[in-house]
Parts: C-alpha cells; structure tokens; sequence
C-alpha cells in the first residue's frame, strides 16, 4: 500500500465518499490525530460513533459509524480539508471562522491540542486550521 502524503484529507475523503453512497459505516487507518477529530465530530453530533481496534501501539484501523437523518439525508452536508501539507493555513483566536449560521464546525490543531472553533475561541488559542465540517 502506498504512503498517504496528506492522511487527514484521506480521512475526510473516505467519509465524504461513505456518506454519498449511504453507508453505515467507514473503515480507515487510525492515527491520534484522526481519533481527535473523530471526537470533535461524534460531539458535535455529526457522527454517531467509532471504534478504534489496535494491531499494535503505532497502528489500527478505525471504523466511523455515520449518522443520517430519518429521511436517509447524511448529516454531514459537507467537509473541507484547509490547512494542505503544500499550504498550511494558521488562524489566530479571532480569525476563527463562523459559517452556516454557527451550524458548521471549524476543527482547530492548536497549542493544548486538537479542538472545535468555538472552543479554541473561548479559550483564547489559535492554531492550525485543519478542516471545516457543515
């Protein structure tokens, strides 16, 4: 299997993929840094779970069960990779972006780790703008 050069955009790939298509869930390699989004997403209601199954201490798979509404509408509409490894983006504590009315999540890699945008904004932290999610 090839390397990756940009896994988080790999990941949001796969769950963009998996919700067109309506699937149940979405299997990927596991990475800290995913979990941590993962989080974010599965708090903001975005997802309904995951489950992380460890080969060993560096590596695992991930499975992302993804979340519809009763119409069978995903409730992901969205997802935008922004920082990219040729072009990384760096926003301060104000800079955060709001968009779709606060509905849509910023995800921010910051000094006291991955967070939502609103939560970097009242703790004062800027950071790497790494995705947004509507």
């Amino acid at each position: 299997m090839a390397a990756i050069s940009d896994p988080i955009a790999d990941f949001l790939t796969r769950i963009r993929n998996a919700t067109k298509a309506q699937h149940r869930y979405v299997d990927m390699p596991w990475s800290k840094m995913k979990q941590n989004i993962a989080d974010i997403l599965k708090a903001q209601g975005f997802v309904e779970s995951y489950l992380v199954k460890h080969d060993n201490k560096q590596r695992g798979t991930m499975r992302i069960f993804l979340k519809y509404t009763d119409g069978r509408q995903p409730v992901i509409q969205g997802l935008k990779r922004v920082s990219k490894p040729g072009l990384r983006r760096y926003v301060g504590h104000q800079d955060i972006p709001r968009f779709y009315g606060g509905l849509g999540v910023s995800i921010i890699s910051t000094s006291k780790g991955v967070m939502a945008g609103f939560e970097a904004m009242t703790n004062k932290v800027g950071g790497e703008l790494l995705c947004l999610v509507w």
